[in-house]
């Protein structure tokens, strides 16, 4: 006896269906243009995982190297300075005391001077 495979075929239709909400219409209304967005959009998330941990750090970078400018040292100086005197705080923590605690930044920088 033969095996019709509608039930299945119409199972993944809509698995796809399902993931291809909210894109633009034809990867919406086809399902083979949508597996292939699908299959796309998992590539970029992928991609784009790495890339957030790249821009938050070079965000934190700057906000820090700011800091630091306005206590009278540049970046590269104060994370020299914070090996030397085997402070571990990292660069997230920095940036985070730069902007919401200027006072306990400034100590920060001081004691990385020493």
């Amino acid at each position: 006896m033969r095996v019709k495979r509608g039930v299945a075929a119409h199972k993944k239709h809509v698995k796809i269906r399902k993931a291809t909400k909210g894109f633009s219409h034809p990867n919406r209304a086809s399902v083979k243009r949508g597996r292939q967005a699908v299959t796309k959009s998992l590539q970029f998330q992928t991609r784009d995982r790495k890339n957030k941990k790249r821009t938050f750090r070079q965000l934190w970078n700057a906000r820090i190297n700011a800091a630091a400018r306005l206590n009278g040292t540049t970046y590269s100086k104060l994370i020299a300075g914070l090996k030397g005197a085997n402070i571990t705080l990292d660069r997230k923590i920095l940036a985070e005391l730069a902007v919401n605690e200027p006072k306990a930044f400034e100590a920060v920088v001081k004691a990385a001077q020493l």
